[in-house]
């Protein structure tokens, strides 16, 4: 449980004198790093004067008067405005009350804004009218529009709005974490932001002199950790992330009228390469997932095999470029949005949230994947986020840094987290229990491992039980013959596989094979010769990637169903229309 609160005295040994504002030139220092930035020209491009013309017929010219916001951190960005005249003063702002300039827009032809304003996102900087201001604002389904009709321009501009979220994500702007290092809670959160591609900045609690002044203000409870202060101010005491989300203002909207072409309940390769292509073609998309873009996919370290890609790619880095491509042709993408029903009864079937909102679709897509697979070990999931993870980011990687882990699992995902959590951790010790990995394993990935000096594989072994008091200190095993045994361990990676998401399913009634995997075409039980080969039981409800029966457990095998569902969607849609 959660509670909330809007402190008065804004807490901040750096913060601004209380005369400084950005209106009072010279009263903030502008970042030399973000001038001096190596990608600036692409961060900031002017553009032509034909080029505006171009921008005309999807704008609306819009005035702002000196002294006026265009937008501010926390609340909704109209869209993007594209500077005629006048000067514009960016300023990021955490919840702290820090500020500092990042660029001033001064030129004919610079817009300003970042990649959110393609979702109607909030804004993560302040936007100050320094001298009255003449502009196009391209709203979000118009810059949508103009980035398809237009498609170099939408290229230019597309990339400057990529690259500024990430030097904003960069320099720390946004979101305040307070809490213990360490702590699971803290590294949950951590990790949504860190996938929801959203600014933030941690503070120790223990150490960081601007978090204790903040805890004698606030005075906290032990229950109270890990603390949150949202850009405008408000401070969430534990929060969970759909309470995070909420005050981030990223709980997207849905027109409860609204009939979709097709809903798609998960983010992951799958279902975001069923979203670019549907909307690509003209479909109406809403696509949904209750935590990130990428699914397990985008916890990957680094995938070496994924074709385009010769020096590998992040599932981070691949998810999010998924994510904006999708919202570039207009998919309606709810993240974080759990699902929590699924009524195929209705016609057209009908989508229901874990907070009673419903959405209404000629078609449904699941893509919802699977969850990740725990050890029956007594105990284990006290250590959850304090020493046991089950993916491999960069914030995990700091945690282990120069410290031994332990890795148990043989797959794809294991071997890419080995080979990443070497280069951060002393030693990696790899369980398996079987005899080798020839056969669970990519070749090129075994002789990275094979190669690595600090990895150890250990064959014919179990995991028996876990040990700690509030961290996790020790664990136990059993070896070929039976041979018992332990090791000291305080990180330990389980990628072991996982199971599939399709608890909420029960009440659509689809057909499922044993292990609870989703059936599809000639797969279901007196189908005969189904045409669809992706449609479940259920007509209109489809099935891809992880969570249907009998799929390749690889990311170019889900995009490729993503891409091949849409087809089938298209047939179904059109057999419908002939039929009425």
């Amino acid at each position: 449980m959660s509670n909330e609160s809007t402190p008065k005295d804004a807490p901040s040994a750096r913060q601004p004198a209380a005369d400084a504002s950005p209106l009072d030139e010279g009263a903030l220092l502008e970042d030399p790093s973000v001038r001096d930035h190596p990608r600036h020209q692409q961060m900031f491009p002017v553009l032509t004067d034909a080029e505006i013309e171009r921008i005309r017929r999807f704008g609306n010219l819009s005035r702002y008067p000196a002294g006026a916001m265009l937008y501010r951190a926390g609340s909704l960005c109209p869209g993007v405005f594209v500077l005629l005249s006048g000067k514009v003063r960016i300023v990021g702002r955490d919840g702290l009350g820090h500020e500092r300039v990042i660029h001033t827009y001064t030129k004919r032809g610079e817009f300003t804004s970042d990649v959110t304003q393609l979702s109607n996102k909030p804004a993560v900087v302040d936007a100050h009218v320094m001298e009255d201001v003449e502009a196009m604002l391209l709203r979000p389904e118009e810059l949508s529009a103009m980035m398809i009709s237009e498609a170099d321009l939408g290229e230019k501009i597309m990339r400057a709005l990529i690259l500024r979220r990430v030097l904003v994500i960069e320099r720390g702007h946004g979101v305040v974490l307070v809490g213990a290092s360490g702590s699971a809670r803290l590294l949950a959160l951590q990790n949504f932001l860190r996938r929801n591609v959203f600014p933030n900045m941690t503070l120790d609690a223990e150490q960081d002199p601007e978090a204790i002044a903040l805890l004698e203000r606030l005075t906290p409870q032990p229950d109270d950790f890990p603390l949150v202060v949202c850009p405008n101010g408000t401070v969430l005491r534990n929060p969970d992330e759909g309470q995070l989300a909420s005050c981030l203002g990223l709980i997207p909207e849905f027109d409860p009228t609204h009939v979709y072409d097709v809903a798609i309940v998960g983010a992951g390769p799958a279902g975001l390469a069923t979203a670019v292509y549907a909307a690509s073609e003209g479909l109406s998309v809403a696509a949904l997932d209750c935590r990130a873009p990428g699914g397990q996919a985008g916890t990957s370290s680094r995938i070496e095999n994924y074709l385009g890609f010769p020096t590998g790619i992040t599932g981070h880095a691949l998810a999010g470029r998924a994510f904006v491509q999708a919202q570039k042709f207009g998919a309606h993408i709810g993240i974080p949005c759990e699902v929590k029903a699924l009524y195929c009864d209705k016609r057209p079937p009908v989508v229901e949230l874990a907070d009673n909102r419903r959405i209404t679709a000629r078609t449904v897509v699941i893509a919802s994947g699977a969850e990740y697979r725990r050890p029956d070990v007594a105990g284990l999931e006290r250590f959850e986020g304090s020493g046991v993870y089950y993916w491999a980011t960069p914030i995990e990687a700091r945690l282990c840094r120069k410290e031994p882990v332990l890795l148990i699992g043989g797959g794809n995902s294991a071997g890419q987290a080995a080979v990443f959590l070497a280069s951060h951790a002393e030693h990696v010790h790899m369980f398996i229990r079987g005899a080798s990995l020839e056969h669970s394993m990519s070749h090129y990935l075994i002789e990275r491992i094979m190669a690595l000096p600090n990895v150890t594989l250990h064959t014919r072994i179990e995991l028996t039980a876990v040990e700690g008091e509030t961290r996790l200190e020790r664990v136990s095993y059993r070896g070929a013959g039976g041979i018992e045994g332990s090791m000291t361990a305080h990180h330990l990676f389980l990628f072991i596989g996982a199971e599939p998401n399709t608890s909420w399913l029960k009440t659509c009634g689809v057909s499922l094979d044993s292990k609870g995997f989703v059936l599809t075409g000639p797969d279901i039980p007196g189908s005969g010769l189904q045409s669809m080969s992706l449609q479940t039981s259920v007509a209109g409800v489809f099935a891809i990637g992880d969570v249907r029966s009998g799929s390749t457990k690889r990311v170019a095998s889900a995009v490729g169903e993503g891409a091949a569902v849409v087809a089938q969607i298209h047939r179904l849609l059109a057999d419908a229309r002939v039929t009425c």
